[in-house]
């Protein structure tokens, strides 16, 4: 089945349905990551992703008006830091991940960005080869939040 979507950026109206995908997203990524850490993502509130709709870089994607993948990026000078990334599990694999990020790079490249980062769990393959796909690479890694967490950036220079 082909599924027809868009990408725009997010508005409040998308708030409840951002914080559904992030939801569901996190709580896989929680269950990949083997992690009893209590992630941020899964206990934001509205006015977190308002915060971030009205001072950061937030895309969504939608078919037929519903929201199924979103991402953030907060850019400082000439790097960027990408978070909540995340499209719904039944709408995975159907490319709409790889076009977020397609509009994230024109994105950072439009605005001087020479460098975007990222977490994501090292022992999660599928994260770590999707990204690595995108033309990221594995800076360092840490435990700090008790799991092997990857540090991934991608320079654009």
């Amino acid at each position: 089945m082909n599924h027809g979507f868009e990408i725009r950026n997010a508005s409040l109206e998308d708030v409840p349905q951002i914080k559904q995908i992030t939801l569901e997203a996190f709580a896989k990524y929680k269950e990949l990551a083997a992690t009893d850490y209590p992630l941020a993502a899964l206990s934001e509130t509205d006015e977190d992703i308002i915060n971030d709709i009205e001072n950061n870089l937030v895309l969504v994607a939608y078919i037929n008006g519903r929201v199924v993948g979103s991402v953030r990026v907060s850019v400082d000078g000439d790097t960027a830091y990408l978070s909540r990334f995340g499209v719904s599990p039944d709408f995975q694999n159907l490319g709409i991940g790889k076009a977020l990020m397609n509009l994230v790079d024109i994105n950072m490249k439009v605005q001087g960005v020479k460098q975007i980062q990222l977490h994501t769990g090292a022992k999660i393959k599928s994260l770590i080869i999707f990204y690595y796909g995108r033309g990221f690479y594995i800076e360092s890694t840490n435990k700090d939040r008790g799991y092997i967490r990857a540090l991934l950036c991608k320079d654009y220079v």
